[in-house]
């Protein structure tokens, strides 16, 4: 059965505008809105309108709140979430939350204004003062995806960040650095604070002082990356490695090295959390922290079919392991 994800890469555009295209859920350009259409008549793709499902009394469309950034991590993810909903039948209507609560809070109540049967979110920091609220009065089945909340009892599904982030940390203590950098996301989201939890966790198991002045906040952003790199390079006693907490910030520090004639990993190690496809083609190859993501983003949509077919079952929390991919950007031989 031919997804959205593959309209979408025959198109040149992003899942959420197939969605978009596909439901009525926002204007769309008309060159853009025409080579969808071409692309949905090439592939076969067949799709049941929401209008449809509501006049036959039922309603197989779920939603997905969720940052559609060109963040390669985001799109694979959203990718496995397509290929998992189709296979069950489901339609998938996807927004973009902007990671901001107030227009997410909208966002999901156009969701909502289209009667959806259930809904797969990614929590903007401040979501549980203005979307949850909304989704406890409708009684709508939902699971957290990527964000989790450890002191909600709900159904929600992500990566150990903690630990996968101990472990790159320990590997760059193991190659002999202990002034270690790091580029921090979004603050006041889970994975944010728990990759700081996993690098304050490496320099305590080894017994090194963790110096709050080598974290700096990145803000999950290229722009905000490039920033806290160039801080951090001004530093008298300025780090000798650096691990950047997402990708977006790791091209960022990549750009502030290079304009800085820093060498990596000659003048600077240099370690991300969240690989690329093209991880291995930089010169020298980047060594990151690969989140299994359409895995996640399928579980997420079992979950949640788990829950429209059981409102009773007790929550879970899913928590899949990364894997590190050792190159040379660290300064070890790649494996």
């Amino acid at each position: 059965m031919v997804t959205m994800t593959e309209v979408a890469r025959t198109a040149g555009v992003s899942v959420s505008t197939v969605s978009h295209v596909v439901n009525g859920t926002r204007l769309v350009a008309p060159a853009t809105r025409e080579r969808v259409q071409h692309a949905m008549d090439l592939l076969g793709y067949k799709h049941q309108p929401t209008a449809r499902s509501l006049s036959a009394g039922t309603n197989r469309t779920i939603g997905l709140a969720i940052t559609v950034a060109t963040n390669p991590y985001w799109v694979e993810l959203i990718q496995g979430i397509d290929r998992e909903a189709t296979r069950a039948g489901l339609n998938t209507i996807i927004v973009d939350t902007r990671d901001d609560a107030r227009h997410e809070s909208v966002a999901v109540a156009n969701l909502l204004a289209h009667r959806i049967e259930g809904l797969i979110i990614a929590p903007a920091d401040g979501w549980r003062d203005l979307t949850l609220p909304m989704l406890r009065d409708h009684a709508l089945p939902y699971v957290l995806v990527d964000r989790i909340t450890p002191e909600l009892r709900v159904d929600q599904v992500g990566v150990e960040n903690e630990a996968a982030t101990t472990a790159i940390i320990d590997h760059l203590i193991s190659l002999g650095h202990t002034r270690i950098g790091m580029l921090s996301g979004i603050p006041g989201l889970s994975t944010s604070a728990e990759r700081l939890r996993g690098y304050q966790q490496a320099h305590h198991r080894a017994d090194l002082p963790a110096d709050p002045e080598l974290v700096r906040v990145g803000s999950s952003s290229s722009d905000g990356g490039r920033r806290a790199t160039w801080e951090l390079l001004q530093l008298e006693d300025r780090p000798t490695a650096l691990f950047a907490a997402n990708n977006s910030m790791t091209i960022g520090a990549l750009a502030a090295l290079n304009a800085a004639k820093v060498a990596v990993p000659k003048d600077m190690a240099l370690a991300a959390f969240d690989d690329f496809t093209w991880a291995d083609l930089f010169s020298p190859g980047l060594t990151t922290v690969a989140q299994p993501s359409a895995a996640i983003g399928a579980r997420a949509v079992q979950l949640l079919l788990r829950r429209m077919n059981d409102p009773d079952a007790p929550p879970q929390t899913i928590r899949l392991p990364a894997e590190i991919m050792h190159r040379q950007s660290c300064g070890c031989v790649s494996r």
